[in-house]
């Protein structure tokens, strides 16, 4: 049996290369009597490359993909020096290229939108085969004991292409997927590599250990940035919908220390995506550069006044309504400002930076109509005054008529906004009680209107209710921390009649425990 399939395996390698004119005779040759590999890789490159119709192109990658499951590693990878190492490298390299080359997304002419589902309706049936022939190249290479310059040359396009299609994208079935998926999980097994994100950043622990061992520890990123780079320029990047996605998916695999030797070629494309048009690139470029702020040493990101440009880009969003945009970019600013300056809790007596951001959140916040907006202007608040501690004290009429306003409104079922309001309200007043007493009437009657409003609201589930009156009866007792009992008073003034009892045992909770 194993001479039969050998017989085969001549059979056809003998019939390729004829094929290829690298032999005059289809008889079975001997292995020393092969032409040398990258030859034959050489003329597969070029008659893939130079394929006219599908029928000819599936039947090159179908020969291609039989040649390395059959053929003998030794002659796979055979090579003597330095010199014909490189060589052969390089001419893997290219036959690879040309295979990915067969499943390529079509351009976009310009970036005014999306190419139709039709464009791509041909590329799912040919990337399954290219994966089967990437994969069938893989194996072996993993196995020959060869140079692991070898499989790096080849790893990170491979990389990009199963990215490209792994993902749930018009461009792609569930069986393209699942090949993709496959080929990714050949190549991990192929280079002795944990999950994707050892893949991109390597072992750092023994990338300086030398042979064999130390080579197997290198990641493929700065390769995989290399296959990027020519597609995410500024006139570029939009030609082709998956170049995108494969970045992003690269930039939120690698953290810190991996990330900031490769700053500079990272830093651009997220940025020309934060300043796109469209939300959804915008989105994706403010994840990319929240993802570099939380990895990137603070000396690296205020080298070259990194941080500031990064500042800049995203201050700008705080102008647009897109609620998607701004939600992201809040929780990114948060994080940078720290990086830019010291937080003014710590005795700043000079307005900065966080009170730039602090000031335009609230001014939106005042005339702001859209519930979805208001939900993450509130959810984001709480952090930011935190933030300014004591210095909020420059921001407190702002404050107060954003507290007011938006306790007024209802905001069901979870009332998020309420009770991030109230978190507001508190964290303000700890950090702030000097400055309250003075506001202490006008923020007591908007508390027990909120009361009023929730112990009658019908809508609201028990949990609910519940949470909002606590929350409502700690701040009161804040209030009257900082006012040296003044709302205790006040409260023992209210008339029992045009109350509920639920109303009247929280406001009891708050003047026994002052009392």
């Amino acid at each position: 049996m194993l001479k039969g399939r050998r017989r085969g395996l001549s059979m056809e390698l003998s019939s390729l290369l004829h094929d290829l004119h690298l032999s005059s005779s289809v008889k079975p040759r001997p292995s020393s009597s092969l032409p040398p590999i990258t030859e034959l890789l050489s003329r597969l490159q070029e008659k893939l490359s130079a394929a006219s119709s599908d029928s000819e192109t599936s039947s090159l990658i179908g020969r291609v993909e039989r040649l390395f499951q059959t053929a003998d590693p030794c002659w796979l990878f055979s090579a003597n020096g330095d010199e014909e190492w490189a060589e052969l490298q390089a001419a893997y390299g290219a036959l690879v290229g040309a295979l990915i080359g067969c499943a390529a997304l079509p351009p976009r002419e310009d970036d005014c939108g999306s190419l139709p589902a039709s464009a791509y309706r041909s590329v799912p049936g040919r990337a399954g085969p290219v994966c089967s022939a990437l994969a069938a190249l893989l194996r072996p290479l993993g196995n020959a004991g060869c140079p692991t310059g070898l499989l790096l040359a080849v790893a990170a396009p491979v990389c990009v292409f199963a990215v490209t299609h792994f993902q749930d994208q018009v461009w792609t079935s569930s069986s393209s997927r699942a090949a993709a998926q496959s080929l990714q999980e050949v190549l991990l097994r192929a280079g002795g590599w944990r999950d994707s994100a050892h893949l991109l950043m390597g072992d750092k622990r023994r990338e300086g250990q030398g042979g064999e061992e130390g080579g197997r520890s290198r990641g493929v990123l700065g390769g995989i940035l290399d296959v990027l780079q020519p597609q995410l320029t500024k006139d570029s990047w939009q030609r082709c919908e998956a170049v995108k996605l494969v970045f992003s998916w690269t930039l939120l695999q690698v953290t810190r220390p991996s990330l900031s030797p490769h700053l500079s070629h990272l830093l651009p494309p997220s940025l020309l995506l934060n300043d796109h048009y469209r939300p959804e690139n915008c989105i994706l470029g403010v994840r990319c550069l929240h993802h570099i702020v939380l990895n990137t040493p603070a000396a690296d990101l205020c080298q070259f006044n990194r941080a500031e440009v990064l500042y800049q880009a995203l201050f700008k969003h705080l102008y647009t309504s897109e609620t998607a945009v701004i939600q992201p970019v809040l929780s990114c600013l948060l994080d940078l400002l720290v990086v830019l300056e010291k937080p003014p809790s710590s005795s700043r007596r000079t307005s900065c930076r966080h009170d730039d951001v602090l000031r335009l959140v609230l001014t939106h916040m005042e005339a702001e109509q859209k519930v979805a907006l208001r939900r993450v202007y509130a959810s984001a608040l709480p952090l930011y005054i935190d933030r300014m501690g004591v210095a909020v004290c420059r921001h407190l009429r702002r404050v107060e008529w954003v507290v007011l306003g938006y306790l007024e409104v209802r905001d069901p079922p979870e009332e998020t906004s309420r009770l991030n309001i109230l978190e507001v309200l508190k964290i303000t007043t700890r950090a702030a009680w000097p400055r309250m007493a003075c506001r202490v009437d006008v923020l007591l009657r908007c508390l027990l209107k909120l009361l009023v409003a929730v112990s009658s609201d019908s809508g609201l589930s028990v949990s609910v209710r519940q949470t909002l009156m606590n929350q409502t009866c700690l701040c009161l007792k804040l209030l009257d921390g900082c006012c040296h009992g003044a709302v205790q008073r006040l409260l023992q003034q209210v008339d029992s009649s045009c109350c509920s009892s639920e109303v009247l045992s929280c406001l009891a909770t708050v003047t026994m425990t002052n009392s």
